[in-house]
């Protein structure tokens, strides 16, 4: 039994989503929720512990599946759209600031 989660259009880039996501990807259920909850990196961590916690929970909905028992088989982290900006530079001039999202994707299987 699978179950899956996603969340889209998140305002963190894909690759500080990515290196906490490497940390947590293949670690139980219970050890990922522990890691994120205290790691240095509260606003990444915050937002894939929210999804990690819903994806047990809809694995906990079909009521055949032991939730201890549940690990992250998938966290795949991809590019959202971009949020194109500009600033003024000197000689009226413009520079343009990207402000990158994230699509975030996890499947929890049973071990």
């Amino acid at each position: 039994m699978e179950a899956t989660a996603k969340v889209s259009f998140v305002r963190i880039t894909p690759r500080k989503m990515g290196m906490i996501a490497d940390a947590v990807r293949g670690k139980g259920i219970n050890e990922a929720l522990t890691y994120l909850r205290f790691s240095p990196r509260k606003r990444t961590a915050g937002v894939l512990y929210t999804l990690l916690k819903s994806a047990a929970s809809n694995a906990d909905r079909s009521k055949t599946v032991d939730v201890d028992t549940l690990y992250v088989k998938s966290l795949l982290v991809g590019p959202g759209p971009i949020l194109k900006r500009f600033r003024p530079r000197a000689k009226g001039s413009a520079y343009r600031i990207n402000k990158r999202t994230s699509h975030i994707r996890v499947t929890l299987a049973e071990r």
